[in-house]
């Protein structure tokens, strides 16, 4: 294997360095006065909210990253912000596979922030209402996706819906149908062959089994993991509940008051845990 091969490989795909999300008018005391120590994501000075402080960490090509934390802890904030959802107050976010990951993609323009979300990302969220258009068939959801990728050819548009479907288990003959016919299981599989169409390198799933019956939930968590063993896509994926992320997850970022307050190995994290907030969350599993 050659020298720049091996050192391609080395290189993160994604790289997430002093994210912060702010709500409110902010000021400069607002990560210093917030966070696990303060017990508190809100500003005492300016009543500001910190969903996010000083975020960093790597993501791997082919790797699948945890994010956990209780609801209020930060996390569906900082991915809808690395889908460019929300806009964060300051940091860098680089991608290997855009501008040889030397742009930070905060900087960019808008139509800009569009291409990469079209061609780079997928998401799928908790509420399959904020992924999908309802009043389209299901069809029709993938091919909003394939169209904003550049995608024209009406026939190859159909054709890889099918393929799409068939991967996630939802029968052809509801290809048309729209998804709000759908139970919140089989929406959440047009979501994931929404999110897959466009193959992009990074995909984000935010709580993607939160309120779906423990059945279901084992369903939708083998398909995830179907996808990344024959895909090898690189996934993020937040939850609160550490059996989803003990499930899928090579590693693990822990997050309180919009902090990480530990990571590591996944195994590491949920056997040997150092955090006092990771031993009760895990506590809390038993």
């Amino acid at each position: 294997m050659s020298r720049d091969l091996q050192e391609t490989e080395k290189q993160p795909l994604l790289k997430v360095r002093n994210l912060s999300k702010i709500y409110g008018s902010s000021c400069k005391s607002c990560l210093e006065l917030t966070g696990p120590d303060m017990e508190s994501n809100i500003c005492p000075r300016c009543g500001s909210v910190v969903a996010c402080g000083n975020i960093s960490f790597n993501v791997y090509p082919g790797e699948i990253i945890g994010i956990v934390g209780e609801s209020g802890s930060g996390k569906s904030t900082l991915i809808k912000s690395l889908y460019f959802d929300e806009t964060p107050t300051s940091g860098e976010v680089y991608l290997q596979c855009f501008e040889n990951g030397e742009t930070n993609l905060l900087s960019i323009s808008s139509q800009k922030k569009r291409w990469v979300r079209n061609h780079l990302m997928g998401i799928v969220y908790q509420n399959p209402y904020l992924g999908l258009k309802m009043d389209f068939s299901c069809g029709g959801n993938i091919a909003e996706k394939l169209l904003a990728a550049d995608w024209y050819h009406v026939g190859k548009i159909r054709k890889r819906a099918k393929e799409l479907l068939s991967k996630v288990e939802i029968p052809l003959e509801r290809m048309d149908d729209l998804p709000r016919t759908f139970s919140g299981g089989m929406q959440q599989r047009v979501q994931i062959s929404k999110a897959l169409a466009n193959n992009p390198p990074l995909l984000l799933l935010d709580e993607v089994t939160t309120g779906l019956d423990v059945s279901v939930q084992a369903q939708i968590l083998d398909l995830i993991r179907q996808i990344q063993r024959e895909f090898g896509i690189t996934m993020i994926v937040v939850s609160h509940d550490f059996a989803v992320i003990r499930m899928l997850t090579d590693r693990t970022l822990v997050m309180k008051n919009g902090r990480v307050v530990e990571s590591g190995l996944t195994d590491q994290v949920m056997e040997d845990p150092q955090h006092p907030y990771t031993q009760l969350l895990i506590n809390s599993m038993i």
